[in-house]
């Protein structure tokens, strides 16, 4: 799927036609942070309270659909969404490279219209769209935008994914750093327990949260447990109800439903 090449809009020009959307961006503070678990047990936790959430990667890589690998598939078994994989993830590249990268890899054109224009079903079938990036922020998407650049002509508030382990906390504030120099705000931070063992022997895991938000002015919403076996609709609600306050998220959602 290719569209036709123009300027993005860390160049300050805005795509024609420009189109209101809904929802909530979930980027990382680096690939492998969890993003795609995260992004599920949100949508899944708010569609359980009856909101028509739905999910959307706009371009995934390192696997092709079919083998239930990808993040797309992930996020529908995790929210119980009957889309079709290709529908929440248009562009899905083999290569294990940034978007920019694999899509070169593979052929591809890629652009921010295409990405925007593959993206819209998805806005028009829900009230809101819960967004996850590939890799962080600063990861090259085009071949002249970076992911932080999609979220600001999205027009959306982001979310940031993070490690609980030692390092975070120069991961996250640099994170929060892109995005508000591009006029995004934060929702806040989830820190997310990638590997159960590190986190449980890592001092630094216990003052993280607090050096998050006492020098990033961001609000950490909570520390998202390991999650073993089948990352289910049903478990993941249950996590979230039990760890992350997502008031801030529901709330973005709710108004962007009304307005």
């Amino acid at each position: 799927m290719t569209g036709a090449h123009v300027s993005s809009s860390h160049s300050g020009e805005k795509l024609p036609g420009r189109k209101c959307w809904r929802g909530i961006f979930v980027t990382g503070t680096d690939t492998g942070v969890g993003k795609t678990v995260i992004t599920a047990a949100i949508a899944a936790a708010l569609r359980s309270e009856g909101q028509n959430v739905g999910v959307w990667k706009p371009v995934q890589s390192g696997g092709l659909l079919g083998k239930g690998i990808t993040d797309a598939e992930r996020l529908l078994r995790g929210t119980d969404i009957s889309d079709h994989p290709e529908q929440v993830a248009p562009f899905t590249f083999a290569a294990p490279l940034a978007p920019a990268l694999a899509a070169v890899h593979a052929g591809v054109n890629l652009t921010m219209a295409g990405l925007l224009a593959a993206g819209e079903p998805l806005a028009e079938r829900y009230d809101a769209l819960l967004i996850e990036g590939a890799g962080g922020a600063a990861v090259p998407l085009t071949s002249d935008a970076l992911v932080a650049d999609l979220i600001a002509e999205l027009g959306v508030p982001a979310l940031i994914v993070a490690r609980c382990g030692l390092g975070t906390v120069n991961h996250t504030l640099l994170t929060a750093a892109v995005l508000r120099q591009r006029g995004i705000p934060v929702a806040g931070v989830v820190m997310n327990e990638v590997d159960h063992a590190i986190s449980r022997n890592d001092p630094s895991t216990a003052w993280n949260a607090e050096l998050i938000e006492r020098y990033g002015s961001l609000r950490v919403l909570g520390r998202f447990p390991w999650v073993s076996g089948e990352a289910t609709m049903e478990r993941l609600v249950q996590a979230v109800k039990q760890h992350i306050d997502i008031s801030p998220v529901r709330q973005i959602v709710e108004n962007a439903i009304n307005s």
